[in-house]
C-alpha cells in the first residue's frame, strides 16, 4: 500500500556524482559531503557513506516525532537522545542490499513503561517510520 502525501511541505534535492566513492551536495549547498565506502565494505572510510548520512537523518527525525508526541501529551523529553544504527548487507541470497534500523531513544525523565508508550506514539508519527515500515527491519529500544 502507497501512502500518499496530501501536501507537501518541504522538498529536500542532493545530487550524487561517482556513487558511493563521489560526492553529494544539496541544492542549497548546505550539504556537502565526499563519500567513500566504509572499510567494513573493501573502501578507505576517509568519507561518510549513505548509511550514515540515513542514521543521522532517520535519528534526528524520529526526536522530532517523539518531542512532538511528547508535547501533546505533556511528558518530559528534556535530556532526550535518539540513537539510529543502519545497518547493510546481502539479500536474497546476495541478488541485492537490505538495510535494517535499530534506534535506542534514552528519555531519563520518563519511567519505563511510559518512554516506551511514547516511543511507540512516536514511530507513527515520524517519516521515516512510515517510509521504512514493511520495508526494512526496525528495531525500537529505550535505553
Amino acid at each position: 500500500m502507497t501512502i500518499a502525501v496530501e501536501k507537501v511541505l518541504y522538498t529536500a534535492r542532493a545530487t550524487a556524482e561517482g556513487a558511493r566513492q563521489g560526492h553529494t551536495a544539496s541544492d542549497d549547498g548546505k550539504l556537502d559531503v565526499t563519500l567513500a565506502p566504509p572499510k567494513e565494505m573493501g573502501g578507505s572510510g576517509e568519507g561518510t557513506n549513505p548509511e550514515q548520512l540515513f542514521a543521522a537523518g532517520y535519528a534526528s527525525c524520529f526526536h522530532s516525532a517523539l518531542k512532538s508526541v511528547a508535547r501533546v501529551t505533556k511528558q518530559d523529553t528534556a535530556d532526550s537522545t535518539v540513537t539510529a544504527a543502519v545497518g547493510i548487507g546481502p539479500i536474497n541470497g546476495g541478488a541485492g542490499y537490505g538495510l535494517e534500523v535499530e534506534l535506542v531513544v534514552s528519555l531519563p525523565k520518563l519511567d519505563r513503561e511510559a518512554a516506551e508508550q511514547l516511543v511507540a506514539k512516536a514511530h507513527q508519527v515520524c517519516p521515516y517510520s512510515n517510509a521504512t515500515r514493511g520495508n526494512i527491519k526496525v528495531d525500537l529500544s529505550v535505553a
